[in-house]
């Protein structure tokens, strides 16, 4: 197996990881999230809430890993913007281990809500919430700054090098710039259908399952070798 074919069976499996990572891990917390006595809910699901930080943190890692295996790659197109998506998409893995860091901070602190008798005080709701809008918060930065400017810059160098159909090209970064439109949407305070995520969701379990299979085209990755090996020469 070569570089290009190892390389792209590599980001393609990541890509499938960080997905079902996410989706199982928004299974077990969205119900507590979601919950209006979520302060009990966090402690009586421990195990859940355990597992699903845990998943975030695998999805956190699958993120950066995908930008840090095809950087090589998407240097050879244009190396400014394969260094912006090494950074949007690392700065998106902080972001979710900053998540999973408030899940945890959140069960810490249902189990000493629920030790303390489950008092009427404000000062646990008060620093749950805050707790919790502090998640919000941190979701709708990555889709602003980080999942949505990565997914514009990649798929841009994608639809450029041609290393594969244009068509997915053309559909990623269309489904990107829905995710980017409805982080600024929410950030201004208004409410934004989470359906805008499904086309990108799609859109990348396609790509995915492209690079495994069909993986980089072999005249796109050619064609890049050719440039590079025409720049070292001059």
């Amino acid at each position: 197996m070569d570089y290009y074919r190892k390389t792209a069976v590599i980001v393609g499996v990541l890509y499938i990881v960080g997905t079902v990572a996410g989706v199982v891990g928004g299974i077990l917390l969205w119900p507590v999230l979601d919950a209006q006595d979520y302060l009990v809910e966090f402690s009586a699901k421990e195990n859940e809430v355990r597992l699903g930080a845990l998943f975030t943190l695998i999805m956190a890692v699958a993120v950066a890993g995908i930008a840090i295996n095809i950087y090589p790659i998407l240097r050879k197109c244009n190396e400014s913007l394969a260094l912006w998506c090494v950074g949007a998409r690392i700065t998106e893995s902080v972001i979710f281990v900053g998540s999973a860091f408030s899940i945890v901070m959140l069960l810490t602190l249902s189990q000493d809500f629920v030790e303390a008798g489950s008092p009427s005080a404000s000062y646990y709701q008060t620093l749950g919430d805050s707790y919790l809008a502090a998640g919000d918060w941190l979701g709708v930065l990555a889709d602003i700054v980080a999942f949505g400017l990565y997914t514009l810059f990649f798929y841009y160098l994608l639809y450029r090098s041609r290393l594969v159909p244009r068509f997915l090209s053309v559909w990623g970064f269309a489904g990107g710039a829905l995710v980017v439109a409805r982080g600024v949407v929410v950030f201004l305070g208004a409410d934004a259908s989470e359906l805008l995520y499904l086309p990108i969701a799609v859109n990348e379990m396609v790509l995915a399952g492209w690079l495994i299979i069909k993986g980089f085209d072999k005249s796109a990755t050619a064609a890049l070798e050719s440039v590079e090996t025409e720049t070292s020469s001059t």
